[in-house]
């Protein structure tokens, strides 16, 4: 870390060492030996798999360009980073038609980027999803982008009513360690986004990360007190309200998942995110779109699993740290 001093400074540094180690794309060379095979892990045993047991959500990475370039972003979005390009209306109805062909038991629909509101065929796909039946879920920092679309939002809204929902990103409770993530001035752009949303009727849930410690009950006191200062109608000790996601730092230790780890741990592979879900991105200069096993891994070739859903059908073998750590030890799932 950075030595102490003047506030900015000090941020401006703190945000430069993070970005430097979020930067890292490959785990550090004993990770990699770890989860080098997909098939056994580095002391020989058998590595875990999870199989799709069906296709609760589908995900639609959106872009990868976005107004905001946060210290530890995963996906590592920026207003420059056009990695993943835009997918259009065309794009989503041609999963949705595969969908609607099979038998995929897909409730939900997600929006990931990126910023999902810079792309601007948004209204358009959420209108897709929404008039075919599904739940319609957004991820987004209810900041300038979503704004300018306040007016297709309304009449989604007015017609679907809590069938759309919305997740804003509010990395902490406070405006000093949310800024120190996502940059100066951002902190009053997302209170009147979520002021927005809730003045409106949407449906709204909020994501926060427990990157600066405390524990669950602190945290969920934290944002309790925000909402209630703000006036704003989600419930922080709701864990389908308030979601608190597990950082994902590929040079932190953690161990390999085998086989034998699922009665350990006590848990079921169905429990995990890629045993319900699957996310559709378009990389730059590619002539269609490809289907990942998940959000968390938009630039792993390893874990892009073909163009269409029935390509992506089968296991998903977890060699790779943040399949330790954010999904089987962290519990976490970007859906709820």
């Amino acid at each position: 870390m950075p030595p102490p001093g003047p506030p900015v400074a000090r941020t401006v540094a703190i945000r430069a060492t993070r970005l430097t180690q979020a930067r890292i794309q490959t785990p550090p060379t004993i990770q990699a030996v770890k989860f080098d095979d997909p098939m056994v892990t580095a002391d020989g045993d058998e590595r875990a798999h999870v199989a799709l047991r069906k296709l609760d959500t589908l995900w639609f990475n959106t872009g990868t360009l976005c107004n905001l370039e946060c210290v530890n972003c995963y996906i590592e979005s920026s207003p420059r980073n056009d990695s993943l390009v835009y997918l259009t209306a065309a794009d989503v109805t041609a999963y949705l038609d595969e969908i609607r062909q099979g038998d995929w038991g897909t409730r939900e629909i997600g929006f990931t980027g990126g910023e999902p509101f810079m792309n601007p065929a948004l209204p358009a796909m959420l209108e897709l999803a929404l008039s075919r039946g599904f739940q319609a879920l957004v991820l987004t920092n209810a900041m300038r982008p979503m704004l300018k679309c306040a007016e297709d939002l309304l009449q989604l809204q007015k017609r679907f009513g809590n069938q759309l929902s919305l997740r804003v990103s509010i990395d902490h409770f406070t405006q000093t360690l949310h800024e120190e993530e996502r940059g100066m001035r951002s902190w009053a752009p997302m209170i009147e986004g979520l002021h927005w949303l809730t003045n409106n009727g949407f449906h709204v849930t909020a994501a926060g990360r427990t990157l600066w410690g405390g524990s669950d009950s602190e945290l969920r006191a934290g944002y309790a007190r925000l909402f209630n200062a703000e006036r704003i109608t989600i419930d922080a000790a709701d864990p389908s309200q308030l979601i608190l996601f597990p950082e994902m730092d590929v040079e932190a230790e953690v161990p390999e998942i085998t086989t034998a780890c699922w009665s350990i741990l006590e848990k079921s592979p169905d429990s995990i995110m890629c045993a319900s879900s699957r996310m559709v991105v378009k990389r730059k200069g590619a002539d269609a779109p490809a289907v990942l096993s998940c959000t968390l891994l938009p630039y792993d070739e390893a874990f892009e699993l073909g163009r269409t859903l029935a390509h992506a059908s089968g296991a998903v073998q977890l060699n790779h740290p943040h399949c330790a750590k954010f999904c089987v030890l962290g519990g976490a799932s970007c859906s709820v």
